[in-house]
């Protein structure tokens, strides 16, 4: 397991098989999420047609935010799946962590 592999399975909400998938769109680090932000990220996932739930986008900005996915206040959840739902503008606007 590479230094990247381990630091991002030391954050809430990801296993080994998220660090892959995270892996296979670039994301190495927690750096690299934090700027992508949980929806790009999640958007990015969706576009490789690798098959994820609204969860992983959950699992994401908790990981972000230090916070199990369940614990994301419920209008957070709404406004991260709307975000995601958007049709690409080239420009994303990111939950706050």
């Amino acid at each position: 397991m590479t230094a990247c592999h381990s630091e991002l399975l030391q954050l809430k909400n990801l296993g080994m098989a998220s660090v892959n998938i995270l892996r296979a769109i670039g994301i190495n680090t927690y750096a690299d999420l934090k700027r992508t932000g949980a929806v790009e990220a999640y958007r990015r996932i969706r576009a490789r047609d690798i098959n994820v739930s609204k969860v992983m986008l959950y699992a994401l900005q908790g990981a972000l935010m230090d916070i199990h996915w369940n614990d994301i206040p419920p209008d957070l959840k709404a406004q991260l799946v709307s975000e995601a739902e958007m049709p690409d503008q080239g420009n994303f606007s990111q939950a706050t962590a």
